[in-house]
């Protein structure tokens, strides 16, 4: 399976919707977008993980340094990881986990939550 990135625009937060495998081979796809946005002025990031099947260590490790460069440039980073996926719940969120990492992310279930919120001031 591949992996593809759509990128669209909701208010102030730029949305890329990840589906696929996210691994070694796939996973700079998502940094590439992820710099893409924060060049492109965009401070506020959601990553709508809901249709990633699978993610190995390449891909948290991706996401780290989505969350680091956010932080870096007083930026936001969201993840859309619904509890409940496909059918026994969204892998990216048991992988996270697992790994003891969930926590150093602001999780939402879907996208509606997740850019509900206003920015700060």
């Amino acid at each position: 399976m591949t992996l593809t990135v759509d990128a669209e625009l909701r208010g102030e937060w730029a949305v890329l919707r990840v589906a696929g495998e996210l691994d070694l081979v796939t996973s700079p796809v998502v940094r590439q977008h992820v710099h893409d946005a924060v060049a492109d002025g965009r401070r506020s990031v959601v990553l709508d993980l809901s249709q990633v099947q699978f993610c190995d260590s390449s891909g948290v490790g991706v996401l780290i340094a989505a969350r680091r460069l956010m932080r870096s440039c007083a930026g936001r980073l969201r993840l859309i990881l619904p509890a409940q996926g496909a059918e026994d719940g969204s892998h990216v969120n048991r992988v996270l986990a697992a790994l003891g990492v969930r926590r150093l992310f602001d999780c939402y279930p879907d996208l509606a939550s997740a850019t509900a919120e206003p920015l700060p001031a």
